[in-house]
């Protein structure tokens, strides 16, 4: 329990500094908005690096260079733990912001932190409220703002990548900006296992290759979260044998 006991510790830490620093932030966001979304971004990313640091998490990092650094993108991950973000948000270069379940916005701290990222808060039980929310996302990415989604919806407890939601690429198909899948193996294996206890783990995180759909024939773009569903899942499995 020793390390659950360090990461609660440095999250307490984060908030009193957040106390300071929210107020600047938002005061130097008056005058450059880009400048406080780089703050904020390296900011959380630091925070984000202190807990993967505490939490003993060493993670081999492949196709990193097939990250665009010019042009917004779509980040389509599986989703298997909570740790998913937090091993992923660090690697960011430009503002991104992600796709959350609605409840995380009655969370009063990360709220905050979350909605000056540019996070979304998507209500799948809601079709207007959803519609609101990927409108908003697809603003982002016209602003230079790249999203990341979890398109199976919601953390998958089995092996392998679940179904995706296809409404998930509607931030892609209206923007045409590119898809960049993002694979993890073995976040379950930190936390969801043995809840409350973070472990020590070694995990994998892939980014493919980048995914056009601009260069997709118009028929078969219908069918691009299949397409990008066999790519994951292609690599997924490939990458089992290096946890």
């Amino acid at each position: 329990m020793i390390r659950t006991f360090l990461v609660a510790v440095f999250l307490l830490f984060f908030f009193i500094i957040s106390l300071i620093l929210w107020p600047i932030e938002l005061l130097i966001g008056k005058f450059n908005r880009h400048a406080r979304d780089i703050g904020c971004l390296r900011l959380v990313q630091w925070a984000l690096r202190g807990v993967l640091f505490l939490s003993g998490v060493k993670t081999t990092i492949i196709g990193l260079e097939n990250i665009p650094k010019d042009e917004p993108v779509l980040f389509i991950g599986n989703h298997h733990g909570f740790y998913d973000i937090i091993i992923t948000y660090p690697l960011m270069q430009r503002p991104t912001g992600f796709v959350a379940k609605k409840s995380m916005n009655n969370v009063p701290f990360i709220r905050i932190w979350m909605k000056l990222l540019y996070c979304l808060f998507l209500d799948r039980d809601n079709m207007k409220e959803g519609l609101k929310t990927i409108l908003t996302g697809i603003e982002y990415i016209k602003q230079g703002i790249s999203i990341v989604i979890f398109p199976e919806g919601t953390r998958n407890q089995n092996d392998g990548v679940g179904p995706f939601h296809a409404g998930s690429f509607k931030f892609a198909e209206k923007t045409g900006c590119k898809i960049i899948p993002m694979v993890q193996n073995n976040t379950e294996a930190i936390f969801e296992n043995q809840i409350p206890r973070i472990k020590s783990r070694h995990t994998v995180l892939e980014f493919g290759e980048p995914i056009d759909i601009s260069s997709f024939p118009k028929e078969e773009r219908k069918n691009i979260s299949n397409y990008t569903w066999q790519v994951i899942s292609r690599i997924y499995e490939k990458n089992k044998s290096l946890v």
